[in-house]
């Protein structure tokens, strides 16, 4: 996602700040989606158009099209091919010069051959699922050339994590006996493999609310969400970590980017943080995490909550009543450790004439009305493909109402085209995902996996959980947050659901949790690698700051696969009451474990007495919150009776002097 020159001027200001330029080169280095080709003049307008075009023809595949799937996905793919090529070259790293306007022959012929493959599937779609299993030769070649085009390209804009885990899997079924052609057919020619359903996913709804996050970007969304936090939380104490918290929440939402939104909003709230007082890499962590939490704040979740509906087979609507407890407790977690962190650094907020008013703000709040109608739309049955194409052009009809944003055909164009180069990762990501999901069908791995999950964890729920957590973790490293979803369930979910019972739902969100958690986990943290950057601070003390501050994305989950009622599952109204009280508390407690500080600090003891209220009253449950309530209540009385007796001491100190 690229910043406007307002931005880099932001972070310029401050001389312990990092630049767009620092930005770029650590980004270069661990993330591949910002590595580019440099284009200029003419070649760089005529990609722009062809990405704009795509993003047009979308549109129309989805609204007025009614091709086959066996059509419409390979199509897709070839297509998508076709800009890798184009936009990413085959060395990564900011050392790396690339030559300006060009693309090595060799990316060419692999961007044909690649295309070419998917393109021939289909011209002759028909004639080739007359075959059936009994392809020719031709076939059987130009679906590997297709396959091995497909992992280049994956290694170019995701990396080698989820690139060896899919190639483990080819091997496995190579070695149950399997013929090429046999692998060939059900991975490149039916809808199980690479053209299955995450390709499916990504060509229908994906691609679309890629687009509808890049044209509400447009409209000057982000500015609005963060002057919004600065009113609400910019005077309190240790103001512009909670304005970072609060805004990326908002923010992140609908980026659908943990590492976009770090540096978008973290190059206005990370200055300030650090203006405050507030350690680089602590800084830098705060908008990490919080840029990462977006991820799982309904109503929009990255997206993810509509793929969730579609995947789990539930309403839209459950799924984000679902999501709020847990959304919620993730920032508060965040929100008071960096409260506890100022009060025990002794940190003031931004003083309120320096804040916006609340009467400036207030008329921008049209510019919620896209999100507002694309949830309404899908609570009320509309299309998700529908409603986001609805939602993207009331975006343009809002931003007509200021003349900062307002959309011009120059706009329009750079809103289709960032949303179209958005697309590219997640959709050679899910290529990908559909090629574990095909080998997994065909050799029925799943199963053999549950199996072995099962007799590892000897049917104990909590082993099942942390395998499933760490394949998460690994398989979520530098992956987008859509097509990680629809990985972490096409492969994850399924040992939970099938192999310990687990309700669909809550199986669905642990692995969500665990997938994107992966971009502020080291070694591949991605989000706190851009937060460092700004923050001018050690990228993995960073990562593990980030790490820390996103203790409840560790713990909740668990929560909730134990004890459903968490996300509203098999309870009352009265116990959805209690539930939510004992949770903040727990928070309380367990953020203040985490910082050392209550009402004053804590030593070791307190700390640990802290954490273990904090785990009672998370665990839904009677005895538990009666254990954690009394001694969060035993703690609070101590600290009291603590920060009294200082109080005394300070205030005798003078007269025994005199």
């Amino acid at each position: 996602m690229k910043k406007s020159g307002t931005v880099e001027a932001t972070i310029n200001t401050e001389p312990d700040v990092g630049t767009m330029a620092d930005v770029d080169e650590i980004m270069k280095k661990f993330d591949r989606e910002s590595n580019v080709r440099p284009w200029s003049g003419g070649p760089k307008k005529v990609i722009s158009a062809a990405l704009a075009a795509f993003a047009l023809f979308m549109v129309y595949m989805n609204l007025f099209a009614v091709w086959d799937e066996r059509i419409r996905r390979p199509l897709f793919v070839g297509m998508v091919i076709l800009f890798v090529f184009i936009l990413f070259p085959a060395r990564k790293g900011s050392k790396v010069r690339q030559k300006e306007n060009r693309i090595p022959v060799y990316d060419m012929i692999l961007a044909i051959a690649g295309a070419g493959s998917f393109f021939y599937f289909v011209v002759n779609n028909r004639a080739i699922i007359n075959h059936a299993t009994r392809i020719n030769q031709t076939e059987v070649i130009l679906g590997v050339i297709g396959i091995l085009i497909l992992a280049e390209c994956c290694r170019r804009v995701t990396g080698w994590p989820i690139l060896i885990v899919a190639s483990c899997f080819v091997l496995y079924a190579f070695g149950t006996g399997a013929s090429l052609r046999k692998i060939i057919y059900n991975l490149f020619y039916t809808t199980t493999g690479v053209i299955g359903t995450p390709i499916g996913v990504c060509s229908t709804y994906i691609v679309l609310f890629v687009v509808f996050g890049a044209f509400l970007e447009t409209t000057g969304i982000s500015d609005f969400f963060i002057q919004c936090a600065n009113c609400l939380a910019g005077a309190a104490t240790g103001g512009p970590a909670k304005v970072s918290v609060i805004s990326s929440a908002l923010c992140g939402m609908v980026s659908g980017s943990s590492v976009g939104n770090t540096v978008t909003t973290g190059s206005v709230t990370i200055p300030m943080m650090k203006k405050t007082g507030y350690p680089g890499e602590f800084a830098g962590a705060v908008e990490a995490a919080s840029s990462t939490g977006g991820q799982i704040m309904p109503p929009i979740m990255g997206a993810a909550a509509f793929l969730m509906a579609e995947m789990v087979g539930v309403p839209y609507a459950d799924i984000v009543v679902r999501a709020i407890l847990p959304a919620a407790l993730y920032f508060t977690g965040i929100f008071l450790m960096v409260h506890f962190r100022a009060k025990r650094l002794g940190l003031q907020g931004i003083p309120r004439e320096e804040l916006p008013k609340t009467r400036d703000i207030l008329p921008k709040c049209y510019l919620l009305i896209p999100l507002i109608v694309l949830v309404v739309m899908i609570v009320q049955g509309f299309t998700m493909s529908r409603s986001a194409i609805i939602a993207t052009g009331l975006c343009i009809l809002v931003s007509m109402f200021d003349k900062e944003h307002r959309m011009t055909p120059a706009r329009f164009v750079s809103a289709l085209e960032t949303g179209a180069r958005n697309s590219l990762s997640i959709a050679v990501a899910c290529g990908i995902a559909g090629i574990i999901a095909g080998v997994v069908t065909m050799t029925g791995l799943g199963q053999i996996f549950i199996s072995a999950i099962v007799g590892v964890a000897h049917g104990q729920l909590i082993i099942a959980l942390f395998l499933t957590m760490i394949c998460c973790i690994l398989l979520g490293m530098g992956v987008p947050t859509t097509a990680n979803y629809v990985i972490m369930a096409t492969t994850c979910a399924p040992i939970l659901t099938t192999g310990m019972s687990l309700n669909p739902i809550c199986a669905n969100m642990f692995v969500f949790y665990f997938g994107i958690v992966a971009d502020i986990t080291p070694p591949v943290a991605l989000a706190a690698y851009a937060g460092s950057a700004i923050a001018k601070a050690d990228p993995m003390k960073t990562a593990f700051n980030a790490t820390r501050l996103a203790i409840a994305a560790f713990v909740v989950p668990y929560v909730f696969s134990f004890n459903p009622a968490m996300l509203f599952i098999d309870t009352t109204a009265v116990q959805v009451v209690l539930i939510v009280v004992t949770s903040f508390l727990g928070m309380v407690a367990l953020a203040s474990a985490m910082e050392g500080y209550l009402l004053t600090e804590l030593n070791k003891p307190f700390r640990a007495a802290a954490l273990a209220a904090g785990l009672c009253m998370l665990y839904p449950g009677n005895v538990t919150d009666l254990i954690g309530i009394v001694l969060l209540v035993a703690l609070v009385v101590m600290q009291k009776s603590m920060k009294n007796k200082v109080s005394t001491r300070t205030s005798a100190s003078p007269s025994t002097h005199s």
